[in-house]
């Protein structure tokens, strides 16, 4: 299943979901044949996913899909929240995660640096994080379309 056909599936159930209160965070298709699955990762508008939004999204997903009959062949439905270290990877997620401890993992060119801290902004393309150094703190400011991989890390 190609890029184009994920979107497409998305976009089925986005509506469908909006009306649980549910947000489609993301959506994988992995394996082929027998072995196939779609992967949906879901969250909820006012935080934090129950067994029961899992089961409410994936009964209302299996429903859409057989109307729609988007996927030819046979596959295994998963329905998920992102977890407690979700990714960092849309626009609207970078601005939910402001005041929030993450790890960050820059990459340019060959080199690559990883900085973990509070993010305090974003603008834009712009993010700044405070990360500790010793015994102080610094700003550093970075462009989110150098982020490898981002990710809210759980305070313990």
């Amino acid at each position: 299943m190609n890029t184009d056909d994920v979107s497409g599936i998305a976009s089925l159930l986005r509506p469908s979901f909006a009306h649980l209160g549910i947000e489609l965070v993301d959506v994988h298709w992995s394996g082929h044949g027998r072995g196939a699955v779609l992967r949906l990762v879901i969250d909820r508008v006012d935080g934090g996913v129950t067994l029961d939004d899992c089961e409410r999204a994936s009964n209302t997903a299996s429903a859409v899909l057989d109307v729609s009959d988007p996927i030819d062949h046979p596959y295994r439905l998963e329905v998920s929240s992102p977890g407690a270290e979700r990714p960092i990877r849309r626009p609207e997620e970078w601005v939910a995660a402001i005041g929030r401890r993450i790890n960050v993992r820059l990459s340019e060119g060959d080199s690559e640096l990883v900085l973990e801290g509070r993010l305090v902004s974003v603008a834009g393309d712009a993010a700044e994080i405070e990360v500790r150094d010793r015994r102080a703190t610094r700003a550093v400011g970075f462009s989110i379309e150098a982020v490898a991989a981002a990710r809210i890390v759980v305070d313990i």
